[in-house]
């Protein structure tokens, strides 16, 4: 039996700001990706809420800072990487609202362009 994985997409914004992730935080996050890609599942893995069923976010924390990768299963046949970004505390762990906005806005930009 053959395991089809499915293709990693990026828009490119949110491709230029993981590159600037530190290496050891990408690294794990393309490896999650990885699993994603092959439907496996990673501890690391949370639904991001507010959206619905199929946007996720990876989160990683590295010396004192989180890093979030946020992507969606259900926009189109590819997994679609569509923000990556350094969380700086404002509100504890909740994502601050500017965040989900360019997220909400790129995802419906992405469905369009997808139709």
């Amino acid at each position: 039996m053959t395991r089809l994985t499915r293709k990693i997409s990026w828009i490119k914004a949110a491709e230029k700001d993981f590159l600037t992730f530190p290496t050891v935080v990408r690294e794990n996050m393309e490896t999650v990706l990885t699993m994603v890609a092959d439907g496996q599942y990673a501890d690391s893995i949370k639904p991001l809420r507010g959206f619905g069923t199929g946007v996720f976010q990876i989160t990683r924390r590295f010396q004192t800072d989180t890093y979030r990768t946020v992507y969606g299963l259900k926009i189109g046949e590819d997994i679609w990487i569509v923000h990556a970004f350094k969380k700086k505390s404002k509100s504890g762990i909740k994502t601050p609202k500017e965040e989900i906005n360019l997220i909400k806005s790129r995802i419906k930009q992405l469905k369009v362009q997808l139709k």
